[in-house]
């Protein structure tokens, strides 16, 4: 049966809460209510309070009490109700759990759940993509799965983590991707990107709900004979260096594609690395198809021309492959 990419995080999280008694659920509304999103529906009945706990609306609290759970020996998964929200925990991420292995050698086993990402109408308080706020931050980890597969798979392996991982769910991918998952467990490792579509004129490199839009620009190009390989990073920090620059010694042209805006953007990042490691084997400039530098549009026709899409791709790919 065919599993989405909401029911997939549900899986993981239940199967770690019934391996590991010091796996526990808290955040805003995930208990008696089930999460903003459904994705803890039933959870507060079996596990009950104490494995479920349902927080005021704080989140620097949520991830202070995790981070206090995580030193005593627990295995806290905390949920940002939506992932804009996580800067009030700010400086709880990135000045406690991020550097508490480095000052004292203290471990912060942490997960903080962020839906994230648009295409919902949802406008500038709930739409972003915040990751690279957190890619910069040195001790932490970030994840960010496109596939119903690697959502199951990567946050039990977030879970089971001695460090803060920051778990980034696309919310348009929560219902509208499905897919068969292995019956037995399994895990996903962290840190390792993954060729899912194999090419030989230009790569495209991205992450996330772009995973999608860059498979469907492929297709499109097939058809007019040019053959792209897609590139899925699934964990931004630690990156996986290697296989882009593996992928682009292969095809000689990079498009790299985010969600994200530009300025700062994972593509800028990634374009210096591929430009240091294999600048010899480039015949063509490093392209970036992202959003613009501008808060996310309430208005869907607005959103609709802020956020990257297929036609963009395409059209950016069609230059490449001609340079």
């Amino acid at each position: 049966m065919s599993t989405t990419y909401l029911e997939a995080i549900r899986q993981g999280l239940w199967e770690e809460m019934e391996r590991d008694p010091n796996v526990f659920l808290i955040g805003e509304d995930i208990g008696v209510y089930g999460g903003a999103f459904k994705v803890t529906d039933g959870f507060y009945e079996h596990f009950g309070e104490k494995r479920v706990v349902d927080t005021p609306i704080s989140e620097a609290a949520i991830v202070g009490a995790a981070i206090g759970a995580s030193y005593m020996g627990l295995r806290p998964v905390a949920e940002m109700q939506f992932a804009d929200f996580i800067t009030c925990a700010f400086d709880q991420i990135v000045n406690f759990a991020a550097k508490s292995r480095y000052r004292w050698g203290a471990a912060v086993p942490i997960v903080v759940r962020a839906p994230s990402g648009g295409g919902i109408h949802g406008g500038p308080f709930h739409s972003q993509n915040p990751e690279m706020w957190f890619v910069r931050t040195p001790g932490l980890k970030v994840v960010a799965p496109a596939t119903a597969y690697d959502a199951k798979g990567l946050i039990k392996s977030a879970i089971r983590d001695n460090d803060p991982v920051l778990f980034f769910e696309h919310k348009g991918l929560y219902r509208r991707i499905k897919e068969d998952l292995p019956a037995g467990e399994y895990t996903v490792p962290i840190g390792k990107a993954k060729v899912v579509r194999k090419g030989g004129h230009l790569s495209i490199v991205t992450y996330g709900a772009m995973v999608w839009t860059a498979l469907e620009a492929a297709d499109q190009l097939a058809g007019e004979g040019i053959s792209a390989e897609v590139v899925d990073l699934r964990t931004l920090l630690p990156l996986d260096r290697e296989t882009v620059c593996a992928s682009v010694k292969k095809t000689s042209k990079v498009l790299i594609l985010h969600e994200d805006t530009r300025t700062g953007g994972m593509a800028g990042e990634l374009a210096a690395s591929i430009s240091e490691s294999v600048f010899e084997y480039l015949d063509a400039p490093i392209v970036r198809v992202t959003a613009p530098d501008t808060p996310v549009p309430y208005s869907p026709p607005l959103e609709d021309a802020f956020l990257p899409n297929t036609a963009k791709v395409v059209e950016k790919a069609r230059w490449l492959y001609r340079y």
